[in-house]
Order: structure tokens, then C-alpha cells, then sequence
């Protein structure tokens, strides 16, 4: 396989989405990654009705989340169909271990999804907010800038590393190094 360099070199192009494979219908996308040089795909899982978690919330048990609902697995289903028609690929999948992010991840059929603490939600105290943001900190500082990294996780990490609110199945587009985010739309 082809890295982004070898690719990009051999379309004649100088800069474009990582990891992405360039088509004519993956146009949208990829300018929108391109904007900022993204390196970082945040999602915040798909529609997961409710609020919070209840409080036999259990992160090894599926049954005490909050959890997708069948629109938030069409809607991942959506999604992840709409990356691949578009053409964008990603060099690695992470998910937090809260079950709607696993279940989005898989559902977006994107590639083998790795859990990682540091994209767990802080919002109940369930995970302290310092330590999971470090965790992220470190892991984006460890990833290999010429990639494209998705991350599924919740509305508070992504807010708090990108300052943008996102809803259910929205995505923001992260530049790790210059620290550049913009909300992108994925169709």
C-alpha cells in the first residue's frame, strides 16, 4: 500500500486529506480535511437517546450505558458508508470504551477499532477529566503526522481539545500540531 506522500505525489498533488484516497465524488471531505491539514477525525458517537449515564453505570457492561439506539446504528452505518464512497481511509480507528463509541466505531466498518481510555467521557466523573486528557495528549503526540487518525468519542473531549460543541454523528476536523479544528459535514 501506498503511503500519503507516495499517493498525493502520484496524482500531482502536493497537500490533501491523510490517508485519504482521492476520487472525484471524495471532493467535499477531503477539502474540508485539507482546510487545516487534518490529522485527527473526532466523532462523538452516533445518536444514543438520553441523557448521562445511570448510576450502575459499569464501563465492562453494556447494560448499565446509555446506549445507540436502531436510528444511531442506521446513522453509523450511514456514515461509515459515506467516508468510504467519499474515499477517506483512516490509518488507525480509536474508540473510547464506552459501549455507543465501540458500537459506532464498528458500525462505520472503517477498519479494526482500538479502545483507548483517553477518549473516555469525564462528564459524570466516571474517568477524571485530567488524566483521560492526558492519556489523549500523549497518544496524539506519539501518532505519525502523515496519517489520518479517527477517534470516536464524547461531545466533552472533543470540546475540550478542539473548543467545538459537535451533536450525535458529527465530526471535527484536528490538526495535532498546529492545534487548528473546523466542524466538518460528512454525506
Amino acid at each position: 500500500m501506498l503511503n500519503r506522500r507516495q499517493f498525493l505525489s502520484g496524482l500531482g498533488v502536493s497537500s490533501l486529506g491523510h490517508g485519504a484516497f482521492a476520487s472525484a465524488k471524495s471532493i467535499p471531505i477531503l477539502n474540508q480535511l485539507e482546510k487545516i491539514d487534518a490529522n485527527i477525525l473526532f466523532m462523538r458517537h452516533a445518536l444514543a437517546p438520553g441523557f448521562g449515564d445511570p448510576n450502575t453505570f459499569d464501563v465492562t457492561r453494556c447494560s448499565t450505558q446509555r446506549n445507540l439506539d436502531s436510528r444511531g446504528r442506521a446513522q453509523a452505518i450511514a456514515l461509515g458508508q459515506a467516508f468510504k464512497k467519499s474515499g477517506v481511509t483512516f490509518d488507525a480507528v480509536f474508540s473510547s470504551q464506552w459501549c455507543r463509541c465501540r458500537e459506532t466505531a464498528a458500525l462505520l466498518n472503517m477498519g479494526p477499532v482500538q479502545e483507548f481510555a483517553g477518549l473516555n467521557s469525564f462528564f459524570q466523573g466516571y474517568a477524571r477529566r485530567d488524566q483521560t486528557l492526558q492519556k489523549l495528549e500523549q497518544r496524539l503526540t506519539n501518532l505519525g503526522p502523515a496519517g489520518l487518525y479517527l477517534m470516536v468519542t464524547h461531545q466533552v473531549v472533543i470540546q475540550a481539545v478542539t473548543q467545538l460543541t459537535v451533536a450525535s454523528g458529527e465530526c471535527v476536523a484536528y490538526n495535532f500540531q498546529t492545534k487548528k479544528a473546523i466542524k466538518i459535514t460528512v454525506d
